[in-house]
């Protein structure tokens, strides 16, 4: 199984936990050190890679290596994901250009490359998208807008694969205790200091709920490991769900926020940023 993202977080807990299981898992890490550490708590099959999603070189050797390893290519773990929270008005757009090259382009590059192998197998496809690709929010309008672009993509994907016997699932965890939400902070503060005043004048109480609430979630989230274990049963029961809601926030807002009244939802998400 290949896991993208790796270093921390959902992805790490999703490679140790496929590793312990049994399986030969490949870690997608930016960093050499990342992969080590990885190692010093898994077993020799775990083969940390170094994998950019942005980078096509990365993607091709990271498919070149699997392959040389002539082992079957199970399952595809698209984990590999950023936050960049800013008001849409004043968002720098390179930054969210970035944000769907990781999310989203990254994503369908790297399956692309993994398909030929995952047919031959019969293998999965899981996508990690989120509670944030089904209801959208303020301040975070890149975030959302790749993680709804992600949960179309995995319905295509599913449809389009079926003919090969190839499953392909959404994870859509809730909030989840990760180091995405820090890293998103200390990125909207570089992006807030390169952005003219007004932006703080007109968008500073919303800035501050936002901070508040990604602080929350790194408090009070479900361990990621909790997301590992859907991710798992995706991989490997006879027939896997083609969504998993992962938390029960994730179920309030899959089964009952995102079918009410546009405006009655926009209240409830300016409330819960406050």
């Amino acid at each position: 199984v290949l896991v993208t993202g790796a270093s921390t977080g959902i992805g790490r807990a999703t490679a140790l936990r496929l590793d312990a299981q049994g399986f030969t898992v490949f870690a997608g890490v930016r960093r050499v050190i990342d992969g080590q550490a990885l190692r010093a708590v898994a077993s020799e099959r775990l083969q940390p890679l170094i994998l950019d999603v942005t980078e096509p070189t990365t993607i091709a050797a990271a498919a070149a290596t699997i392959a040389a390893s002539r082992l079957p290519l199970l399952g595809l773990v698209n984990n590999a994901g950023i936050a960049a929270a800013a008001p849409l008005e004043f968002v720098p757009i390179d930054d969210f250009r970035h944000q769907l090259e990781v999310n989203v382009v990254g994503a369908l590059a790297v399956t692309q490359a993994m398909l030929g192998m995952l047919r031959e197998s019969g293998g999965r496809i899981v996508n990690i998208t989120s509670i944030g690709g089904l209801v959208a929010g303020p301040m975070l309008g890149p975030y959302h807008a790749s993680k709804f672009a992600l949960e179309a993509m995995t319905d295509t994907m599913r449809i389009e694969l079926a003919p090969w016997g190839i499953r392909v699932a959404a994870i859509e965890p809730g909030q989840i205790a990760t180091p995405i939400w820090r890293t998103a902070s200390a990125k909207a503060d570089t992006m807030l200091e390169a952005m003219p005043a007004a932006a703080r004048e007109l968008y500073g109480r919303g800035i501050a709920g936002a901070r508040k609430a990604a602080a929350r979630a790194e408090k009070t989230g479900l361990p990621p490991e909790k997301v590992a274990e859907a991710i798992v049963h995706a991989l490997t029961v006879r027939r896997p769900k083609t969504r998993y809601l992962v938390g029960s926030d994730a179920r309030l807002v899959g089964r009952l926020v995102r079918y009410l009244p546009d405006r009655t939802r926009d209240r409830l998400m300016v409330r819960r940023r406050a």
